[in-house]
């Protein structure tokens, strides 16, 4: 794992919230400005009023590959540079925190044995990290009594070909394109309120844009990040070895 030099805070000094945002919130790392700046500087000073790390929370998917690769690891290494920049401005620094997306991958068709495999690798090099991890369904079971009992029908119509076209290219369950679109915008719309519950005092990162807010934790701060470096936007988990690197474009939404 890459290592950047750098300068910490003394555990003394009296930081802003507005001085912690500003060590991440730059076109170093972000795609797109924040969904609300204001509500993420509110769950960074509550982070400082106890000396806690700034918690970032993600979703991670799964792809085609069953085994951690270099796409992983690059992208791990970004996200470490960001808790470093974090840790300039903030002694404590900053954490992310992996929410695996075992529901997403058994929805899309992938075997159970390739998808604990491929996570299994995530879990064990996100530790080297200092990265915590966790399973989807496991939170949406743990907050079963918390999120709607009745699934939407529909899905908006400004995010509905979004999820179709990406549908086209990785949902391999019964079923039409269409209907796998609108399983994976009902499970989304179950799961983000699952991870408000879980962790109400978090930023939740995304390498999608804005157009899929909707899909995102609502009472959570949202940061559009890169994935592995400025420019570039594709998920690790859909690249491999041989993909090409100058490709940074958004085709790969469903994780």
């Amino acid at each position: 794992m890459s290592k950047q030099p750098v300068t910490p805070t003394s555990p003394n000094k009296r930081v802003s919230a507005e001085e912690v945002l500003r060590s991440f919130n730059t076109w170093a790392f972000k795609r797109e400005q924040p969904s609300d700046p204001l509500l993420m500087q509110r769950v960074i000073s509550e982070s400082i009023a106890v000396a806690e790390p700034i918690s970032f929370t993600m979703y991670w998917g799964k792809g085609p590959r069953e085994r951690l690769d270099a796409p992983d690891i690059a992208c791990l290494d970004y996200l470490a540079s960001l808790c470093q920049r974090v840790g300039t401005a903030y002694a404590p620094g900053a954490t992310f925190r992996l929410i695996l997306t075992d529901t997403h991958a058994r929805l899309n068709g992938y075997t159970p044995k390739g998808t604990h495999g491929y996570f299994a690798g995530i879990e064990a090099r996100a530790r080297q990290y200092g990265f915590s991890t966790c399973l989807l369904g496991q939170l949406v079971e743990a907050a079963s009594g918390e999120t709607p009992s009745e699934p939407v029908t529909e899905m908006p119509e400004d995010i509905r070909q979004i999820l179709i076209e990406s549908a086209a290219k990785w949902y391999r369950g019964e079923g039409s394109v269409e209907y796998g679109a609108l399983k994976y915008y009902q499970g989304n719309m179950v799961e983000k309120q699952a991870v408000e519950f879980a962790f109400p005092r978090s930023i939740f990162v995304t390498f999608n844009g804005s157009k899929l807010l909707s899909l995102f934790p609502s009472r959570l701060p949202v940061f559009y990040m890169y994935s592995l470096r400025r420019g570039f936007s594709v998920k690790p988990w859909f690249l491999s070895l041989d993909a090409d690197a100058e490709d940074g474009s958004d085709r790969r939404l469903i994780a």
